[in-house]
């Protein structure tokens, strides 16, 4: 079998993380395979905020727990790396833009060993003033919206298996 077909059929969400921050070459090859995500007109509307900074990582995950409602838990599952997606506001493809980009971070950790999962709340994280200023104070430049952050490193849990695949989704013409 093809090895990026294997590695699409065999990626899951991992939920449970090791504290070892995974290798910086491999953090940027992921965001790397990221950046070539496919795009509307290659406009390239998004970008990868890269957090790999312990104190603003969990600060991320505690603001991440208040916009869920959820105060005082990890939404990041314990990850080191948070990679977050977001696309300019201005470009009609923002959200496929960046859905993209999020569907490439989570194939290349697969791909190098490494777990992933998808965590939302960027929007709202985004439209907060301190986030806008911390766009603004790394020098980007532009409105953006939130898509998601992909939490990776190396899991601490077993592979789950794939969950059976619904019938009746495809319809050939």
């Amino acid at each position: 079998m093809n090895e990026v077909i294997k590695a699409m059929l065999g990626r899951r969400s991992v939920r449970k993380f090791k504290p070892d921050m995974p290798k910086k070459e491999d953090i940027d090859a992921i965001i790397e395979a990221g950046l070539y995500a496919p795009s509307g007109m290659n406009r390239q509307s998004a970008i990868i905020v890269a957090v790999t900074d312990k104190e603003f990582r969990d600060k991320l995950a505690a603001d991440n727990g208040k916009v869920m409602g959820r105060e005082g838990g990890d939404p990041f599952y314990g990850a080191p790396v948070v990679l977050i997606v977001l696309a300019r506001k201005d470009v009609m493809t923002e959200v496929y833009d960046g859905s993209l980009v999020m569907g490439n971070l989570l194939l290349a950790a697969h791909s190098l060993g490494l777990g992933s999962i998808w965590i939302h709340r960027a929007k709202e994280e985004f439209e907060t003033e301190e986030y806008k200023k911390l766009l603004k104070d790394l020098g980007v430049e532009g409105e953006y919206e939130g898509i998601g952050h992909c939490a990776i490193g190396y899991a601490d849990c077993p592979t789950p298996d794939p969950a059976p695949r619904k019938d009746g989704r495809v319809f050939y013409i």
